[in-house]
């Protein structure tokens, strides 16, 4: 009852509606979903469940790949084909060579105002209520990264881009910004997330797929949540150590504060560790179920 689930969520469910429906088929609540996809947007939802959704903050902070369909000339107040237009204005000026270089600027490290229909919270309220009740909402630039954006089709009005990313970046907030700089406004009216780390489109199962008498068969061992990290292997005296909360020698010195996967002698996973005072202390252990 361990493990991820890699689905490819269809359109107009929230990925709460995912988590709900997974829990049914699973007949167990502790299940979660890491990281957010807009009900418009389809593609890689990470599903954890057991004790898997402890392991959930490594996927999330793991980047992200999309590909977006942005309508050029149109704003929405929710920078999206869900939201009322806001404002039109023309467009036909626009060439391709425009846009590619428009686009460098959101290239590497940029900063980022989220939109105000999103989940993030301010004084412990959901924006998008804030937003729908008329409240003014103070929105602050955050630093993302943008490590690849390429212009895939250019077919006025509508343009499609593929965008590798960092963790928090919005790309409703990225086709808004690219409209703006464009001149002409824009919103996402086709969003596909291709990839969540090593987590691929190619790999994920449709929802309508799983079914409550075969669905372990689809779930991915929970380690493949921290695959990025490095192994190690520990003796049977070091997982008793380990275990019980103690730290063990560390061969080779590592930088302060990283953090690696653990195995025991027979080659399961049961924890991660963080190097600290030249040693592997426990950050995050899975004793075995009884």
């Amino acid at each position: 009852m361990n493990g991820i689930l890699n689905i490819d969520k269809p359109q107009w469910l929230s990925s709460h509606d995912v988590v709900a429906r997974v829990r049914r088929i699973c007949g167990t609540r502790r299940v979660g979903h890491a990281g957010t996809l807009d009900p418009l947007a389809t593609g890689v939802l990470l599903v954890c469940v057991g004790r898997a959704t402890r392991l959930s903050e490594y996927l999330m902070g793991q980047q992200k790949t999309y590909t977006a369909t942005i309508r050029l000339g149109q704003t929405t107040n929710t920078y999206d084909a869900e939201g009322e237009v806001t404002e039109e204005r023309p467009f036909s000026h626009i060439s391709q060579d425009t846009i590619a270089e428009s686009l460098e600027a959101f290239r590497g490290a940029i900063e980022q105002v989220p939109p105000i229909y999103s989940a993030l919270k301010v004084n412990g309220q959901p924006m998008y209520k804030l937003a729908r009740a008329g409240k003014d909402v103070e929105r602050k630039p955050r630093p993302v990264t943008i490590y690849e954006l390429d212009l895939l089709d250019w077919t006025p009005p509508f343009l499609q881009l593929r965008v590798v990313c960092s963790t928090g970046t919005y790309i409703r907030s990225l086709a808004h910004d690219i409209g703006e700089r464009l001149g002409c406004g824009g919103h996402i009216t086709v969003l596909r997330r291709t990839a969540v780390g090593t987590f691929n489109i190619t790999d994920a199962v449709s929802l309508d797929t799983l079914q409550a008498e075969d669905w372990q068969s689809f779930c991915l061992p929970s380690d493949q949540a921290v695959a990025n990290l490095l192994r190690i292997d520990a003796s049977k005296t070091e997982t008793e150590a380990l275990l019980m909360g103690q730290q063990i020698p560390c061969a080779t010195a590592q930088a302060e504060g990283s953090l690696a996967r653990v195995y025991d002698e027979n080659g399961l996973f049961f924890g991660i560790l963080h190097y600290e005072d030249k040693a592997w202390q426990p950050k995050k252990m899975f004793p075995p179920e009884s």
